[in-house]
């Protein structure tokens, strides 16, 4: 049962909708699904290969950027990754994931990663290995676009709302 101030929903087809910001995102995340890490290169083919199968019956999925990364973050809810460290993403999504992900923006030779131990924005070298503990988890737009508060510092570290 769907309560009506749930932020995150279940779709049950293996995504999530986030009803504050209207985004859907992937449940798992790349080494969920491929159990391995992800270069920048293959972030970019994982999001290139989900829209070429129409994932969920759509092909405009994407990487996130910084700004929809960090709304993912909640400090109070204490999920757990890989290594049962703690994440701070909603319980909807499940545990095991990575905690570092890869964003759309790039600068040179450099991407933006968000860190949901962290919290914590960052650029990260584009030819990072792939067992650089890094992962992605893509996205796309569920509706209105909704004006995202710029909650990332020039240092990194973000603000809170």
């Amino acid at each position: 049962m769907i309560e009506e101030n749930d932020r995150f929903i279940d779709n049950g087809d293996e995504t999530i909708t986030d009803t504050k910001y209207n985004l859907i995102w992937l449940k798992y995340d790349y080494f969920q699904t491929n159990n391995k890490w992800c270069s920048w290169k293959g972030a970019n083919k994982f999001v290139e290969r989900l829209n070429e199968e129409k994932f969920a019956s759509h092909g405009d999925w994407r990487l996130p950027t910084g700004k929809e990364a960090r709304n993912l973050y909640d400090h109070e809810c204490k999920n757990l990754d890989f290594i049962d460290d703690i994440v701070h993403i909603d319980y909807k999504f499940p545990e095991g994931c990575g905690s570092t992900y890869w964003c759309c923006e790039e600068k040179g030779h450099l991407a933006m990663a968000y860190n949901y131990y962290s919290d914590r924005g960052y650029h990260v070298r584009k030819k990072a290995k792939e067992d650089s503990n890094m992962t992605c988890r893509p996205v796309r737009t569920a509706g209105p676009k909704v004006d995202l508060p710029d909650r990332t510092s020039l240092t990194g570290r973000s603000r809170r709302d």
